[in-house]
């Protein structure tokens, strides 16, 4: 098969993918550019011509893992109950780690030592989190939850549905465990304790 001639958006898309997955699967010494180039059938010319170089892939990687989980939350429609939408939130977050999970250990570790995102990737990524915490605004100011600090009770619900992705991507969950009901309920129970009684 001949090598691409363009090195289009679809080409980009299709390195930053192989990237994200040799970097959660083999780890950060399987990614050279000429092996990523090879594994994609095209040219170290094409990396560098749509990056610039092993850096800038890294940042783009970044940046694109968090477009992805961004477009997909943006994607949900607010309603009158702040509480569905944070369930709602925390399903995507699980739909969006298993449509990418070559990206997920890229977003929520420090997969490549050393590696820092520019500015404006790191805000871009921090920016996800924000509705969370939007629609936490919402429960309290509604008097639904608890009146404490939106971002602690966003982070709380945050790490619990993080704690059980992180454990199903990496095949940590016990043997026979349907996981999809157990994490609603998960992520309903951890709404509910943040409730005013």
């Amino acid at each position: 098969m001949p090598r691409p001639k363009t090195h289009d958006d679809a080409l980009r898309v299709r390195l930053l993918d192989r990237a994200g997955e040799l970097l959660s699967s083999e780890g950060p010494g399987a990614l050279s550019l000429r092996r990523l180039a090879a594994d994609v059938n095209t040219s170290t010319t094409a990396v560098y011509s749509l990056f610039g170089g092993k850096p800038a892939l890294l940042d783009s990687l970044y940046e694109e893992a968090f477009r992805r989980f961004g477009d997909r939350l943006a994607a949900l429609p607010e309603t009158d109950d702040p509480v569905e939408d944070i369930i709602r939130i925390g399903l995507t977050y699980r739909a969006s780690a298993l449509a990418d999970p070559q990206f997920y250990l890229v977003m929520f570790s420090k997969v490549v030592p050393n590696f820092e995102p520019s500015e404006e990737t790191h805000a871009a990524a921090a920016d996800t989190f924000v509705p969370l915490v939007e629609n936490v605004g919402r429960a309290v100011d509604a008097g639904v939850f608890v009146d404490a600090p939106h971002v602690q009770i966003a982070l709380a619900l945050w790490g619990m549905v993080h704690g059980l992705v992180s454990l199903e991507l990496n095949g940590n969950l016990p043997p026979g465990v349907e996981i999809a009901p157990a994490y609603e309920r998960a992520i309903r129970a951890c709404a509910d304790g943040w409730r005013r009684r």
